[in-house]
């Protein structure tokens, strides 16, 4: 599996926790991608969704727009950004390809950049705000992805824990209110 690492430390340490879970995110996109076949590229769901592959470019450009717009760094032209071959495992490996010199750019940035107020569309947001409507944004999007993959009767694979296709020992999904009572030092 294609994975984006390692991930740099951060010059403000309580700030790791945020590039960690870029990376980790980015890790989690490329695992749900990987789920389809070139022949699903065009498949929706419903006809006013996009495509397979209109998620895949969507996520891939608007990435790119946040982190080069709000976030500063430096970034491919659009123009250049997209692969020409629409596969699968190229998306993929352009998706990680991408993100891999936005996490030393992250790690270098000081406390005052953060927290600074910068335009983002029609209003103004701290950049850590900004980074974490990124990470949300990306997750809603691999959620719509992971719902075609169960659409077209594939296995989905664990992101944030077991599935109905993945699950391990000791493996507790919260499905119901004796799961959701466990607490930590019950483990």
């Amino acid at each position: 599996m294609l994975l984006l690492q390692p991930v740099p430390h951060a010059s403000v340490r309580l700030l790791q926790h945020a590039l960690d879970t870029y990376q980790s995110e980015t890790n989690k996109t490329s695992s749900v991608w990987s789920g389809f076949s070139d022949t699903d590229l065009d498949w929706r769901p419903a006809v006013k969704s996009m495509t397979v592959l209109e998620v895949m470019k969507h996520h891939i450009l608007s990435e790119r727009r946040f982190f080069e717009a709000f976030l500063g760094s430096a970034e491919p032209p659009a123009t250049e950004v997209l692969p020409e071959l629409p596969s699968v495992e190229i998306y993929r490996k352009r998706m990680v390809e991408l993100a891999a010199p936005r996490l030393p750019h992250l790690a270098a940035q000081p406390e005052p950049w953060w927290l600074e107020q910068v335009n983002f569309f029609d209003v103004e947001r701290e950049r850590v705000w900004i980074l974490w409507r990124r990470i949300l944004h990306s997750a809603h999007h691999r959620t719509q992805l992971t719902v075609c993959l169960r659409l077209l009767g594939y296995a989905v694979p664990s992101v944030y824990g077991p599935t109905a296709d993945v699950t391990w020992s000791g493996a507790t999904p919260t499905t119901n209110t004796t799961a959701g009572n466990i607490s930590a030092a019950a483990r």
